[in-house]
């Protein structure tokens, strides 16, 4: 990783109030209405019911077979993972270098071991030059993403996989789509996986879930998916009080008041030790009874935001564009102009994010399971990314104030 002086970024922290009050934006946000949450109470006195239904939207508007829903994107990875081991001698799963934390940390978790590849910088996809070197008579899966909602190469990686009988885990946690062309993001790979977390496209506080249209592997899901407990009543009011709590202060004008409290480690990164997997419950499906609505609402503000910004900061982020963003990225010229960015941003209430800080392979809890490997390409990445929000409390006076930002990082 690239150094920079202490000195100066000593200096730049100065110039950082801290404890901001007034409006805030969130670095990413999913609206949650009185009425979702209504729905949601709701689905609490019919589960089955409730799980049901949103099994059945899902599975029609992604043209899938089979829909599991869980309780957060994670655990729909790690419970994908273990259902695979038992259609394969495989044990190793081969995972972007560069990719949230929570990746490596459910393949550990299945009891496999996290095979990094370098990526390819412009897209956050994998090099895939690396990808045919990684590939061994090891490789149970693939675990290809869609970074910020930038679309990778599945069927690049199906075609390195297909001959040699490698499943493909299409994660598409920041990419949920519908209504554009089939197939969807989330169903070109062997099994997909969603995430309903609380920064992602559509919300219902953390919920996850699994598709796929193979029925072998739809069958080992559903031999440990049947097996897994439901949450309680007790776990679903704290999820409603949770829920509550969010949805009024995820708005900008609140927002700095949680953005103060540091037990809430809002906007922190960590690798999770440890991964529950539960079924949805009924009151999460409830709250999440106009998701479409909701996701086509989310995606058309941000592929306008993504969009605008893109044009007035003159980045270009993907070759299809217009694209639902969940999150802007921009490559700074060396990390000490991404900290100055972030900082300037935290003091402005700007909701700049430095996404994930680390490669993979930096992770302390990683180290044991790698081969000591670098990622040039993923370590320039982590030190030099920084995000912009693209959700739809973004004003126009927000976007000027962050291309102003952006354009004056060099002042």
């Amino acid at each position: 990783m690239v150094a920079y002086s202490k000195a100066a970024l000593a200096t730049a922290e100065n110039d950082v109030v801290k404890m901001r009050i007034g409006r805030s934006l969130p670095p990413a946000a999913a609206p949650v209405g009185w009425a979702d949450l209504w729905n949601g109470v709701v689905g609490a006195f019919t589960p089955r019911a409730s799980v049901k239904a949103r099994q059945d939207e899902l599975r029609r508007e992604l043209d899938v077979a089979h829909v599991f829903p869980v309780s957060s994107g994670k655990a729909a990875l790690h419970l994908t993972l273990s259902a695979l081991k038992t259609l394969s001698a495989g044990t190793e799963v081969v995972i972007p270098a560069y990719t949230c934390f929570s990746v490596p940390a459910s393949v550990l978790n299945a009891g496999l071991r996290p095979v990094l590849c370098d990526i390819n910088p412009a897209t956050f996809d994998f090099d895939h030059a690396q990808l045919q070197d990684v590939l061994t008579p090891d490789t149970l899966c693939v675990v290809s993403h869609h970074l910020f909602g930038i679309p990778s190469d599945i069927e690049r990686t199906r075609a390195a996989c297909g001959t040699r009988h490698i499943f493909v885990i299409e994660d598409a946690a920041q990419a949920m789509d519908v209504g554009g062309c089939l197939p969807a993001p989330g169903t070109r790979g062997d099994v997909g996986i969603f995430s309903f977390g609380r920064g992602k496209n559509i919300t219902c506080g953390a919920g996850g879930m699994i598709v796929t249209r193979s029925d072998a592997i739809a069958a080992a899901i559903e031999t440990r998916y049947r097996r897994l407990p439901s949450p309680g009543w007790w776990e679903m009011v704290k999820d409603f009080a949770a829920l509550v709590f969010m949805s009024v202060f995820i708005r900008p004008r609140l927002y700095w008041f949680p953005a103060a409290l540091p037990f809430l480690r809002l906007g922190m990164t960590e690798f999770p030790r440890t991964i529950r997997v539960r079924q949805m419950s009924g009151f999460k499906a409830g709250l999440l009874k106009n998701w479409r609505r909701h996701l086509v609402q989310s995606n058309e503000a941000r592929s306008a935001a993504a969009a605008d910004l893109g044009a007035r900061m003159r980045i270009r982020v993907s070759d299809d564009s217009p694209r639902p963003l969940l999150r802007l990225p921009i490559l700074t010229s060396s990390p000490y102009e991404k900290h100055k960015i972030y900082l300037a941003s935290k003091a402005r209430g700007l909701g700049v994010s430095v996404a994930y800080p680390t490669s993979i392979d930096e992770i302390p809890e990683m180290r044991h399971a790698l081969d000591g490997r670098t990622f040039p390409s993923a370590t320039r990445i982590a030190s030099r990314l920084v995000t912009i929000p693209t959700h739809q409390w973004l004003l126009e006076r927000d976007k000027q104030a962050l291309v102003n930002l952006w354009r004056h990082r060099s002042a």
